[in-house]
């Protein structure tokens, strides 16, 4: 095992000098501190959709009432304290283009992706490391472009984060075009990043494995990540290039979806969705690979039926191309079409299913450890199957008729990406946060911010099923306006209440998360017992990871092994009668 290596700056410059601040820290090659760099953009974005979130609860919960801190806002947002209509479809899309673009998704492939795959796969770096420092900066370009888009003439987009032609296609709706075009370029900007990162995963899962480290020792945290970046070179190009030519409607007087000029709104709904579909489970699969992680740790078990795991993966990434169609069946399409996407929703199901029953098969007699990192974990696994659930009866297209434009639609999403990939985040980040700082977040406090999560989450979300069955419409500004939604008032104030205790438990996250920086328990090399390869470096690990590349011996999940005494057994330590791999990172 290795307790030592060469200093960090040596091995990182190559050269025998010391690397400046800028050049370690900033624009640097190494993949931790580049994950560890997205991880504090990411929080930033997650911290801005959140905020976005609670105007938007405040605006349905009181939507008579004067703004808390209303008078900080221009007056073409806020006016005496009210929130304007134009100022509110700017929250709704921004708030949805933040969480999925800027907080769920760098959260899970950006950090995790850079931070761990070298390390559990025993390579030194990534593939290509000044690709993956560009990747990064990349990503703050887009994000700047994103946030210019509040300080323009007109404000922000207002289309919705799905941006559906005509509204986002004719240049001069409502008078935002510069608004919108900033959202069009940031995304295709975005994108870039997306495609670079993912290119550099592919390529260091494929080329940089350790010796023994054969695709079926692989843990479940890499498949996942290695799927989820093929399906971003797939499918990110398509949303990148349906944005580019949206933006050329916009700037030059093409017509692909101005449909005053002849071109066809519903075609950026298929290119959307085509993308839209895959992105869903780019932004759960990682979660998913994580949470695989963490319950087998917490149960102290081997992985029920790991390579049905590995199977549901990829059949997962394979069905997502061919159930585009459910998103749009209200889109006037051929009933028989809609019936294929039907049918092929339903089948997804049976994937993500297998993999719910592999996690209670874990866990099922298991010497459970319920620490903070499990307990979020089981958090998603319960969150996810109330979501996957709702989205059932959402596959039947009769029942989504009714519902479609409906609070169903928001509990169901949020549901999944909240209680599901947001609750493995927290997860992950509590279970790798050592590995990362060389400290321990509170145990105590991570308990208390688990159990109020949990709570206000289901409160705030839960009633928005009941919402959505009595007709409360998405994306509506003022539901006092409207007769039939009178009686859903109280039920409004509730979820808002509620979605505000939501947000104030998150600051004792963030509080944990900081403070555990500086003033943490130290941590030790592998303070979870677990035996995975990137717990047999130093927390942190320095650059270049191991003094010399770990040989595999076995798989990842050898928990209670009777081969020795100790109940975790690590992929890396050799025992007598293992033999010498033949060859680097291949096999099968």
């Amino acid at each position: 095992m290795a307790t030592s290596a060469p200093p960090i700056d040596a091995v990182h410059a190559g050269h025998g000098h010391e690397l400046s601040f800028i050049r370690k820290y900033i624009f640097s090659t190494d993949h931790k501190i580049i994950g560890v760099q997205f991880l504090l953009l990411s929080l930033v974005g997650l911290f801005l959709g959140g905020m976005m979130a609670m105007a938007i609860r405040w605006q349905l919960g009181f939507p008579e009432g004067s703004m808390p801190l209303g008078g900080i806002f221009p007056e073409t947002m806020v006016s005496g304290g009210v929130m304007l209509p134009e100022f509110y479809n700017s929250l709704v899309t921004m708030h949805g283009t933040f969480m999925v673009f800027f907080a769920v998704m760098p959260l899970l492939v950006g950090v995790f992706g850079n931070y761990l795959i070298p390390l559990k796969i025993g390579a030194e770096d990534m593939a290509f490391p000044r690709i993956n420092m560009w990747s990064f900066w990349v990503a703050v370009i887009g994000t700047v472009i994103m946030m210019a888009g509040f300080w323009v003439e007109g404000g922000h987009s207002q289309a919705g984060w799905t941006q559906y032609a005509p509204l986002s296609a004719d240049p001069q709706w409502t008078g935002v075009a510069t608004g919108q075009q900033l959202w069009l370029l940031s995304i295709a900007v975005l994108g870039l990043s997306s495609i670079l990162g993912a290119t550099n995963y592919i390529t260091t899962v494929v080329n940089l494995r350790a010796p023994g480290m054969t695709w079926f020792r692989l843990p479940l945290s890499i498949w996942s990540l290695f799927i989820t970046a093929i399906l971003v070179v797939l499918a990110i190009p398509i949303l990148s290039g349906a944005a580019i030519m949206l933006f050329f409607d916009q700037t030059i007087g093409t017509s692909f979806f101005n449909a005053t000029a002849g071109g066809q709104p519903i075609l950026w709904q298929h290119l959307f969705w085509y993308f839209g579909h895959p992105e869903v489970y780019i932004l759960i699969l990682p979660a998913m690979g994580m949470v695989s992680e963490v319950i087998a740790n917490g149960s102290r078990k081997p992985i029920f039926g790991y390579h049905s795991m590995v199977y549901a993966i990829i059949a997962i990434a394979f069905l997502g191309w061919i159930v585009w169609g459910h998103h749009m069946f209200q889109s006037g399409m051929n009933p028989t079409l809609g019936m294929t996407f039907m049918i092929s929703t339903m089948f997804i199901a049976v994937p993500s299913a297998i993999k719910v029953f592999n996690w209670m098969g874990t866990m099922w007699r298991g010497n459970l450890t319920l620490h903070v990192p499990m307990l979020n974990a089981i958090a998603f696994v319960a969150m996810f199957v109330i979501g996957g659930l709702s989205g059932v009866y959402m596959a039947s297209t009769p029942v989504d008729i009714y519902i479609h434009d409906t609070y169903f639609i928001v509990a169901h999403i949020h549901y999944v990406l909240f209680g599901g990939s947001l609750f493995a985040l927290f997860a992950a980040i509590t279970f790798w946060y050592p590995k990362m700082f060389g400290r321990m977040m509170s145990e105590a406090w991570g308990r208390v911010h688990f159990a109020l999560t949990f709570v206000f989450f289901n409160l705030t979300f839960w009633p928005m099923h009941y919402l959505g069955l009595q007709g409360h419409m998405r994306r509506i500004y003022d539901p006092s306006q409207y007769e039939f939604l009178q009686h859903l008032s109280g039920t409004n104030r509730f979820v808002t209440i509620s979605a505000f205790l939501l947000m104030v438990s998150q600051v004792i996250f963030a509080a944990n998360f900081i403070l555990s920086w500086f003033y943490g328990k130290k941590a030790s090399e592998n303070p979870w017992n677990d035996n995975g390869l990137e717990w047999s470096t130093p927390s942190p690990p320095p650059h270049g990871n191991w003094p010399d590349v770990p040989t595999v011996y076995r798989g990842p999940y050898e928990f209670s092994s009777p081969e020795v005494e100790e109940d975790f057994l690590p992929q890396h330590q050799k025992l007598p009668g293992d033999l010498e791999p033949e060859a680097a990172g291949r096999g099968s």
